[in-house]
């Protein structure tokens, strides 16, 4: 009998971010407190973005909107990295990224967790950006997804290729 397998990854759904984003800009545009203040957010590159107000406050809440919209589209608040918020101007600017992808270090913990607490029969393989385990029992790929979901990781991951 075959193994069977499914792939660990950290990826963004790029059109649900976009959703969430317009979404945004569409409440901060109808919502009264932020009349007049010069509250926007945009698109900065591929997984940029960029949140611009008159006050620290305001942009801090136009984030927290941005962050509103994220949950209720189901990406994690873990794939998104803000910075403070610095002076440009008589404007407050807040950059933000979207994290894509599980770096060396990433991997390496996630595969020393598996082998540490899965179970005995698990294989782990980097492979780039994403991590195949492999096992000749269903339950135990279960046991594994159920363990890395529990476990207090600082990037988002999802589970694919189940087989």
């Amino acid at each position: 009998m075959a193994d069977s397998s499914f792939d660990i990854v950290s990826k963004l759904d790029r059109q649900e971010a976009d959703n969430a984003l317009n979404q945004a800009v569409k409440e901060i545009a109808q919502r009264y407190d932020f009349k007049n203040t010069g509250a926007l957010i945009k698109w900065s590159g591929e997984l940029g973005i960029e949140i611009e107000a008159n006050a620290d406050e305001r942009a801090l809440a136009v984030l927290d909107v941005f962050k509103d919209k994220l949950i209720k589209r189901g990406i994690s608040l873990k794939s998104l990295e803000s910075d403070e918020p610095r002076q440009s101007g008589k404007d407050v600017k807040i950059s933000a990224r979207f994290t894509d992808g599980i770096d060396q270090e990433q991997a390496k913990k996630v595969s020393k967790l598996i082998r540490d607490e899965g179970p005995k029969g698990a294989k782990v393989q980097i492979q780039g950006d994403e991590l195949r385990v492999s096992s000749k029992k269903r339950d135990d790929l279960q046991e594994i997804i159920a363990l890395v979901k529990g476990a207090d990781l600082d990037f988002a991951v999802q589970f694919t290729n189940y087989r």
